[in-house]
């Protein structure tokens, strides 16, 4: 080790190892790591606290747990690096790929840029105070029951994203994602291209802006559901047992049993009320190419 100097604190350097073994710097402090590579052994980095890694690889198990003011660059984490940073706080990760699933659970205070995720299964569950930009990332169940986040440049490619989360912001992303945003409270997605069957169910303030959306019965029971200048393309059977202000620039195929609000748009295919208890004149409908239709009013 050598020792270094940043700020106030007295700082150990390791570098050009290879590091074994179970625990293998378990509790260190003010330690920066530099072009090293953590091979078999668990916990190589838990309980650690003030560290900065950078162009190194982890390839085994729960590398980073229970740790704290943590600064990872560079850095590479194998498929068997699997629940990898768990309980930790105040971590930030910069220009890494991660192939391991399960990466990220109970974290608090994330920072993320130039990211990516191969292998997401199962990752950024219960996570809260999430900043991410430039994320790549490809699995199922991505980023559950987490809170306050919000993404720059996301790209996703997994069924049931963002199930459970509140306090959501979304911008610049493309997600193709089988029933995104369940049981959701207060997501905002912005000039982002969302495609999936069944989106935002049992959910409640769903904000979309100058997004294009395309699902089959998507929207459905939703308080408070609002699409400001977007596109629904390739979308039936929308809006049941929703309440919607929903402003589309593209035709919608069907609409089924909204429970009341405004629906704006060029046309719509066909407008189902087939429940008794939903009364259509609780939904005001405005066709913007001035077609009426029995049943919509103006």
């Amino acid at each position: 080790m050598v020792g270094t100097f940043k700020g106030n604190h007295f700082m150990e350097e390791i570098r050009n190892q290879k590091l074994t073994g179970e625990r293998a710097l378990f509790m260190s402090k003010g330690l920066s790591i530099r072009d090293s590579i953590f091979l078999d052994g668990e916990s190589p980095l838990k309980e650690c606290h003030d560290i900065s890694v950078e162009g190194s690889s982890f390839q085994w198990k729960y590398p980073l747990w229970y740790c704290s003011d943590v600064r990872v660059r560079d850095c590479t984490f194998f498929e068997m690096a699997r629940a990898g940073i768990w309980y930790t706080e105040n971590i930030s990760m910069k220009d890494c790929l991660y192939q391991a699933p399960k990466g990220l659970r109970r974290v608090r205070n994330l920072e993320l840029e130039d990211v990516d995720f191969p292998h997401a299964d199962e990752t950024l569950w219960y996570c809260s105070g999430v900043s991410a930009k430039r994320v790549l990332a490809r699995g199922d169940y991505f980023a559950m029951s987490s809170s306050n986040m919000k993404f720059e440049g996301l790209n996703l490619a997994g069924n049931y994203s963002f199930d459970g989360c509140t306090d959501i912001e979304i911008v610049g992303s493309k997600l193709i994602s089988k029933d995104a945003f369940w049981n959701c409270h207060g997501v905002t997605v912005r000039n982002t291209f969302v495609s999936g069957e069944y989106i935002g169910w049992n959910s409640s303030d769903l904000t979309f802006v100058d997004c294009t959306l395309e699902s089959l019965q998507g929207f459905c029971y939703i308080k408070n559901l609002k699409l400001v200048n977007c596109r629904v393309l390739n979308t039936n059977l929308a809006f049941e047992y929703s309440t919607v202000d929903v402003e589309s620039l593209t035709p919608i195929d069907s609409v089924k049993n909204p429970l009341g609000g405004k629906i704006r748009c060029p046309s719509i295919g066909e407008l189902i009320f087939d429940d008794p208890d939903v009364k259509k004149e609780e939904t005001e409908i405005l066709l913007t190419n001035g077609a009426a239709k029995d049943g919509i009013r103006f």
